[in-house]
């Protein structure tokens, strides 16, 4: 979790710097291309995310992540959020209807 920790912390510097989500939505959810905080905010989704992953919309630390995507935590916390990991997480995003 103390990897976890560092990812999040990291939010700030990315928000701040610029680096938000392009505002068109992808057919599908994405770990590459959908915030988390998007994630987050559809129940259907939220499923798919703590199935792979218990207890991180939970976890307190979470909120400061929302703009940021999966794959751009990873940088942070390649030990957690593994390729396998988020290859697992699309699979089940696919899963999902299609979002307008």
């Amino acid at each position: 979790m103390r990897n976890l920790a560092l990812a999040l912390a990291a939010t700030a510097f990315f928000s701040a710097a610029g680096f938000a989500q392009d505002a068109s939505a992808p057919p599908h959810y994405t770990t590459a291309e959908t915030p988390l905080g998007t994630i987050l905010d559809d129940p259907s989704a939220r499923a798919v995310l703590e199935k792979a992953m218990p207890g991180i919309s939970t976890n307190p630390q979470i909120e400061m992540a929302r703009s940021m995507t999966l794959k751009t935590i990873q940088q942070f916390a390649p030990d957690q959020f593994t390729d396998a990991k988020l290859a697992e997480i699309d699979a089940g995003l696919t899963q999902l209807p299609a979002q307008q």
